[in-house]
């Protein structure tokens, strides 16, 4: 099978593995940053989480920084800045700063999700996810990134890092109305017609359609060993569901041993179901479907499994599937 002629990039959340400290979570990040670029991924984005014991990632320009100042090549960003949770002209004079020490290296994604609980919402500060209030907000960092705001963000850079909105349902429409790319995953990337839209409602708002395809993938030996691989991540986002924290991934024999509710299990399979696994070829002939089905500009892999050595022969695996 040909090569996947698209650029490959990476989403790392930072994941919380049981019984290590949370910097580690944060060193392995960088770790992987720096195998990605040598394997010729386009980009490599950090997230934003407060208060998940599973993720220790939460001031993504922080991470970002230090995951460009470990890097030479490969675009750095964050995949997001949940916006309501910042003010738009901090957010601005960050990635400015981002942009002048590692120019047309960074990339600014944008998302607009509360804290994971009622508390952390409360201890944000952040109660409004008004699409509207999160319209404003993006033209107001675009503003201030661009030269044009109320007051003068520092540092002015020469060229704004590109803007990319966070979406899924809704946040593609209005990604549409503001005329940014999108990174977008879930059930958007198979309802018919559904990006087709969307491209079409970017171009009239006078803007560039690019759709970043955000996929949960991992390549193993075996089809079997790839869904275990996975089985840590479904079951931190079982456990989510039913006891309301998002734990560290634990080992592959745990996950399999733990007796699960009727719930927990469907929360599982729900999850395996929605991610591309197997062997090599057999994720490249269920990558090449989505890509030649979907038209996506670019397919951004946001896998974690609890062992780091199966997590790197699957980044390098994946690697070789695409035109670097």
């Amino acid at each position: 099978m040909p090569p996947i002629d698209v650029p490959l990039s990476l989403l790392d959340r930072s994941r919380t593995r049981a019984g290590e400290p949370d910097a580690l979570a944060l060193l392995s990040t960088i770790e992987r940053a720096r195998l990605a670029e040598e394997l010729g991924y386009h980009r490599f984005w950090v997230a934003e989480h407060h208060a998940v014991p599973g993720i220790a990632s939460g001031s993504p320009a922080v991470l970002a920084a230090a995951v460009a100042a470990r890097t030479s090549r490969i675009r750095v960003g964050s995949g997001g800045v949940m916006l309501p949770n910042h003010a738009p002209l901090v957010v601005a004079e960050q990635f400015a700063v981002l942009e002048s020490l590692h120019p047309g290296r960074v990339d600014l994604g944008l998302g607009r999700s509360l804290g994971f609980s009622a508390p952390v919402r409360e201890a944000l500060g952040a109660t409004d996810a008004d699409p509207e209030r999160f319209l404003a907000d993006v033209e107001a960092v675009r503003a201030f990134l661009g030269g044009r705001g109320p007051v003068t963000a520092t540092p002015r850079v020469a060229a704004p890092p590109p803007v990319f909105l966070l979406a899924g349902g809704r946040g593609l429409t209005l990604a549409a109305r503001a005329g940014l790319p999108v990174a977008v995953g879930g059930p958007a990337l198979e309802v018919p017609g559904t990006l087709d839209t969307y491209r079409r409602q970017v171009r009239a708002a006078g803007g560039e359609p690019y759709v970043i395809a955000s996929v949960t993938v991992m390549i193993a030996d075996s089809e079997d060993r790839a869904r275990e691989l996975l089985l840590p991540e479904a079951w931190a986002m079982a456990a989510s569901r039913t006891t309301g924290a998002f734990p560290p991934l634990e080992d592959v024999e745990s996950v399999r041993s733990r007796p699960l509710t009727p719930k927990q299990r469907s929360t599982v399979e729900h999850f395996l179901a929605g991610s591309v696994y197997g062997t090599a070829g057999q994720v490249a002939e269920r990558l090449g479907e989505l890509v030649r089905r979907s038209g996506v500009d670019e397919v951004m892999a946001t896998t974690s499994t609890f062992e780091r050595a199966e997590q790197s022969r699957a980044d390098t695996a994946l690697a070789s599937l695409f035109v670097s």
